[in-house]
């Protein structure tokens, strides 16, 4: 393999610190700097709505690596300065702050940014998550909230309304979807869902789309479309995420609900993308493809390192992902859709512990299990395997 003489990792989060890594795993013994937009070591984002805006991990806790191992890794960190530009042919980052990076090989692993709505800058009391920061100012918020109204009912919102309904404060959440998460669940297992936010007190005002907030300085209401508005002292907007590219307008580079790339997660010579900024060609899928999750953002740095290092690895996951919410850990492998046939091969829904086989035409596309995560990883090795070509599903 070739071995290149500097590798420039620009995003200090979980694809980033993956992808450094698997690098020196896999022997890389070169100059390695990672850029990132906050003063932050690497943390992790999925606590970022459960356990640290609950209270029961501490900020340094959803740190991904101990300083000490950190050191070890033999990379320069430039934190808090994020990147402005790239220039392509000669793949130098110029940072916010004027520093001037090459290398001989760049890893784009920017992420992506909140969706956010008209106005809610101007109004205190309104929250998106993503950052620690994020988190920390939402808790601060709660612990001192009554009404708390989540607009997008999205894996995230789902879950900050779960979080936010433990800490005892008043949630609804509210969204144009039927059921919470049914693009990504499917209406069968989204309505079990349904249910148990209902249980548990989350009020639920689906199938409305909120046009915007109100509110004199501070918010305390979310209008909706059909004119109604839901009295709020916090609003958490949860209404999904961009590929954080500007950074890269005028580069060249193809920016198209990320930054493009072909199977080998590779934008141009020398440069990569990995994690949620990413947007690749799926081989085995035949289109491209972008995920928002942990588990591709640690397997696809993998394989963005090997090819780094001179091989020529396709990247063809089967989709993952998961989600916590109450009592109730949700695994999903593939790509179950609205439209597919849902049946249940294991246990038994009523009882909350279930797997769930998606198949559309007979073939299976995703496989899903609620509080059964060795089932269904089962289930998907048998019927998902990557070695099997998918059928097409969610684009």
């Amino acid at each position: 393999m070739s071995t290149p003489s500097g590798v420039l990792v620009v995003g200090a989060s979980a694809a980033g610190l993956a992808t450094a890594e698997a690098l020196r795993r896999k022997g890389y013994g070169g100059a390695l700097t990672l850029v990132g937009d906050e003063p932050h070591p690497p943390y992790d984002r999925p606590p970022l709505s459960k356990q640290v805006l609950a209270g029961t991990w501490t900020p340094e806790r959803a740190h991904l690596r101990t300083a000490e191992v950190l050191d070890v890794l033999d990379a320069r960190f430039v934190l808090g300065d994020p990147a402005v530009a790239l220039d392509v042919p000669t793949r130098t980052v110029v940072t916010a702050s004027g520093l001037e990076l090459g290398a001989d090989a760049v890893v784009v692993a920017t992420g992506v940014r909140p969706r956010t709505l008209p106005g809610q800058a101007d109004l205190a009391g309104v929250h998106v998550l993503r950052s620690l920061a994020d988190s920390l100012a939402l808790r601060e918020d709660l612990l001192v909230a009554r009404r708390l109204v989540v607009v997008g009912d999205g894996v995230l919102g789902a879950e900050v309304a779960a979080t936010a309904r433990g800490l005892g404060v008043d949630v609804t959440l509210a969204g144009p979807q039927r059921f919470p998460l049914e693009a990504q669940l499917g209406p069968f297992v989204a309505g079990v869902l349904a249910d148990l936010h209902a249980e548990r007190g989350v009020r639920l005002r689906l199938g409305s789309a909120v046009t915007g907030l109100t509110g004199d300085g501070r918010v305390d209401g979310v209008l909706l479309d059909t004119g109604e508005v839901l009295p709020a002292d916090v609003v958490v907007v949860a209404l999904g995420a961009v590929p954080a590219t500007e950074w890269l307008d005028g580069s060249g580079l193809t920016l198209d609900n990320g930054l493009v790339c072909d199977a080998r997660c590779r934008a141009a010579d020398g440069v990569y993308a990995v994690g949620d900024v990413a947007r690749w060609h799926h081989d085995r899928l035949g289109f491209p493809l972008r995920l928002e999750n942990r588990t591709n953002a640690t397997e696809q740095a993998i394989v963005v390192a090997d090819n780094i290092l001179g091989a020529q690895r396709s990247y063809e996951p089967v989709p993952y992902f998961w989600t916590d919410q109450f009592d109730a850990k949700v695994h999903v492998h593939g790509t179950p859709a609205a439209d597919a046939e849902a049946t249940v091969v294991d246990g038994d829904p009523a009882a909350r512990r279930f797997v769930v086989l998606h198949e559309r035409d007979g073939v299976p596309i995703g496989v899903l299990g609620w509080n059964m995560p060795k089932q269904a990883r089962q289930l998907r090795l048998h019927h998902l395997a990557p070695q099997a070509p998918l059928p097409e599903g969610r684009r």
